[in-house]
C-alpha cells in the first residue's frame, strides 16, 4: 500500500514538471527569437545613422561653391546602399552599385526563419536639402539681419536624411504587422562665416551697411578731423588719433609661440 502510493505521487509529480516546462516555454522561446532581433533592429538603426552623416557630409564637401557640384538623390542612395547596407567586406569601387543577391547582403540581418530583414535595397532611400540658416532663428531674433550688410552666405545648412523600410517577420507576432521604418537625419552647417584673416575681416567691415557699420558715412569728416585731433594729441604726449574702420589682429605673445627644435 505504502509503494503504491509513492508511484502515484512520482506520477503526478512528473507531470506537473512536464506542464511547467511546457508553459515556461511558450513564454522563453518566444523571447529567445526577439532578443536577437531586438539587436539586429539596433544595428540597423546604428547603421541608418552613420548612413545619414555620410550624406550629410557628402553635401558638405560637394556644395553648391564645390566645382564637383551637389550630387542627387539618386547617386547618394546607390552610394548608401552599397557601402553600409551589403556585406562589410565589400570591396568599395567608384560607380559601383549593390546587387540583390544574397552574397552580397549583410549575413546578420536575417531572422530566425533565415529570411532578409531588408530583403530589397531600394527600399533603402536617400533625401537632401540646402536651407538658410536664418529659418532655425525665424520669430526668435533678428540676430542675423546683419549677414546681409557682410555679404555672409546663409544657404549654409546641408540635411542628410536616410529612410529604411524593412520587412515582416512572419510567424513572430507582433513582428509580423507592425511594418517597421527607420529615418535619420544629420544636418552639417557648412560655411562658419570663418574670415581668411585681417584684411578680409578689415574689407567686409569697410563694405557693411551703414546700420552694421557706417565706414563709408564716417570715412569724410574723419579724414578731415584727422589733422586737427593729431594737434591736440601732439599736446597731450603724442598719442595717435582714432583710426576709423581700423581692424587690428590678435598678436599672439611670442613666449606662447612654439619654437622650432634649436
Amino acid at each position: 500500500m505504502i509503494w503504491t502510493t509513492a508511484v502515484s505521487n512520482y506520477s503526478s509529480q512528473t507531470g506537473q514538471s512536464t506542464l511547467e516546462f511546457i508553459v515556461v516555454s511558450l513564454v522563453l522561446v518566444p523571447l529567445f527569437l526577439i532578443v536577437p532581433l531586438l539587436g539586429k533592429y539596433l544595428d540597423l538603426a546604428q547603421t541608418t545613422q552613420v548612413a545619414s552623416r555620410y550624406v550629410a557630409f557628402e553635401g558638405a564637401v560637394h556644395h553648391s561653391s564645390s566645382a564637383a557640384g551637389w550630387k542627387t538623390d539618386a547617386e547618394l542612395a546607390a552610394e548608401v546602399r552599397r557601402r553600409f547596407y551589403s556585406r562589410n567586406d565589400l570591396s568599395i569601387k567608384t560607380g559601383d552599385v549593390v546587387s540583390e543577391i544574397d552574397s552580397e547582403r549583410n549575413p546578420l540581418w536575417v531572422d530566425h526563419r533565415a529570411d532578409a530583414i531588408l530583403p530589397d535595397f531600394n527600399q533603402v532611400s536617400v533625401q537632401t536639402t540646402k536651407t538658410s540658416i536664418a529659418s532655425v532663428f525665424n520669430g526668435v531674433t533678428n540676430v542675423l539681419d546683419f549677414s546681409d550688410d557682410f555679404n555672409l552666405p546663409q544657404d549654409n545648412l546641408y540635411s542628410g536624411s536616410v529612410s529604411v523600410q524593412l520587412a515582416n517577420v512572419a510567424g513572430l507576432a507582433p513582428f509580423d504587422a507592425i511594418d517597421l521604418s527607420m529615418v535619420r537625419k544629420t544636418v552639417v552647417l557648412v560655411d562658419p562665416w570663418a574670415a581668411k584673416g585681417p584684411a578680409d575681416i578689415s574689407s567686409k567691415v569697410k563694405n557693411s551697411g551703414i546700420k552694421t557699420f557706417p565706414y563709408q558715412v564716417l570715412q569724410v569728416p574723419a579724414s578731415i578731423l584727422e589733422p586737427v585731433i593729431s594737434v591736440f594729441e601732439d599736446g597731450l604726449g603724442g598719442a595717435s588719433p582714432p583710426k576709423i574702420g581700423r581692424v587690428d589682429a590678435d598678436v599672439v605673445p611670442k613666449d606662447r609661440v612654439l619654437q622650432p627644435y634649436q
